[in-house]
């Protein structure tokens, strides 16, 4: 089957499940595959000229009217639904029986298997994290999102989860009226680096995290569930992050 992902998640599954697309986006990290644009602007031409039988996208990551001219073009399209780690198995279960895959879904660990994430000072509230995922404005992640969901598996509470918006923009005045024990810069989609431990600072502990491990699903969900506590862990223990982490690389790439 001829499949062209727009997602960089799917793109990463299929190839683990054996698919590799014949053409994704420039952001899904396969420089050996050809580019039909990005997740919010592909190229419906040049995805018609590859003659694709589906092509995989999702609702959190691709805008409507492209898959509305997709459609139009006479395209087969599988749209999944991933807002959450829940969405995860059933999701990929229905993507997988669409292209012929015999995929075994793979447990999350276990929540006594994963690290107990405790204040420093012992108190028996959870964690605050503040996950900074945009500069200016500065935005973060709501409750009704992925990554949020991940972070609340791993047992930690999100900073401005109650807002509605699912990615919030917050001024001065939110942050001070936030109690905020660690902030988690993640290196995408804002690319956050050493360079901005400082100005991050001001609002708590700092620490770097790989931000596909945080924000890409499926194939990689119950690892990076894993790494995600241990790395939280740590930046309870360290505000500093260790250099030449895989993330921190990627991040100074862009």
């Amino acid at each position: 089957m001829r499949v062209i992902s727009l997602v960089p998640s799917a793109t990463e599954t299929l190839a683990a499940w054996g698919v590799d697309p014949v053409a994704c986006t420039r952001y899904c990290e396969r420089e050996d595959l050809p580019h039909v644009g990005g997740t919010k602007n592909p190229d419906i031409a040049a995805i018609a000229d590859l003659a694709p039988d589906l092509v995989v996208v999702d609702r959190e990551e691709n805008r409507r009217p492209d898959f509305e001219a997709l459609v139009n073009a006479g395209i087969e399209v599988e749209v999944l639904h991933i807002a959450s780690l829940d969405d995860v198995e059933p999701e990929l279960t229905r993507l997988a029986e669409r292209i012929g895959v015999d995929w075994q879904p793979e447990p999350l660990p276990g929540r006594s298997d994963l690290p107990p994430l405790r204040h420093r000072d012992g108190a028996d509230e959870r964690v605050r994290v503040f996950v900074p995922i945009w500069r200016r404005p500065l935005m973060s992640i709501g409750a009704r999102t992925y990554g949020a969901t991940l972070l609340a598996y791993c047992g930690l509470e999100v900073a401005f989860g109650d807002r509605p918006d699912a990615y919030p923009t917050l001024d001065e005045a939110d942050l001070a009226s936030e109690s905020i024990d660690v902030v988690l810069a993640p290196t995408e989609p804002y690319p956050w680096h050493r360079r901005h431990l400082d100005e991050l600072g001001a609002y708590g502990p700092v620490h770097l995290i790989d931000g596909q491990d945080l924000f890409w699903w499926g194939i990689r969900t119950p690892a990076a569930v894993r790494r995600v506590a241990d790395a939280v862990e740590q930046a309870l223990g360290s505000p500093t992050p260790p250099a030449g982490t895989a993330g921190e690389a990627r991040a100074g790439a862009q």
